[in-house]
């Protein structure tokens, strides 16, 4: 017998989850979540959608900042969703950047949706993407889930009934 698949909405975090300040964003000081973000995830996650962020974090290669520095931010993260009803269930980042190396896991390529994908028996034909770049919205195509492109630093509220609504066609 086999168990069903798992459902997902894989978010990118500078511009969707948090507000993309055009730099590099790595100080919690800097760190402010976009409007609504809270209750908007809190519906998807009661819809059964697995809640997990894609980020690319160049400045680690580029030593601007630290995994050390970009992981508190993290945490600081999960308790505030938490603080809201929210439990995310993954937050994957890439730490490298494409002037310094060569990776398969930064965006537009896939390797970390494809890692999420297997790791929670994910369903991507039934699973999102929502990006507020080109480069998100190619990832997300390169794994097999839909896509949104969002503007930057908007209200999810938007977006929620759009995915909630394909579910419940």
């Amino acid at each position: 017998m086999q168990s069903e698949l798992n459902k997902a909405v894989f978010l990118d975090r500078d511009g969707v989850i948090n507000f993309e300040r055009g730099d590099y964003t790595w100080l919690l000081e800097d760190f402010k979540l976009t409007p609504d973000l809270a209750p908007a995830l809190r519906l998807l996650k009661e819809a059964g959608f697995y809640l997990i962020i894609i980020s690319n974090q160049g400045g680690i290669e580029k030593g601007m900042f630290s995994k050390a520095e970009v992981e508190y931010l993290h945490l600081h993260l999960i308790r505030n969703l938490r603080n809201q009803g929210v439990e995310l269930d993954e937050i994957y980042y890439c730490p490298h950047h494409q002037q310094e190396s060569k990776c398969i896991c930064r965006k537009p390529d896939s390797l970390l949706l494809e890692k999420a994908i297997a790791r929670f028996q994910i369903d991507a034909q039934n699973s999102w993407f929502i990006g507020d770049a080109e480069r998100d919205i190619q990832a997300g195509q390169k794994a097999g889930v839909k896509t949104i492109k969002v503007e930057s630093n908007r209200s999810l509220m938007d977006i929620v009934p759009k995915i909630l609504g394909e579910i419940n066609s």
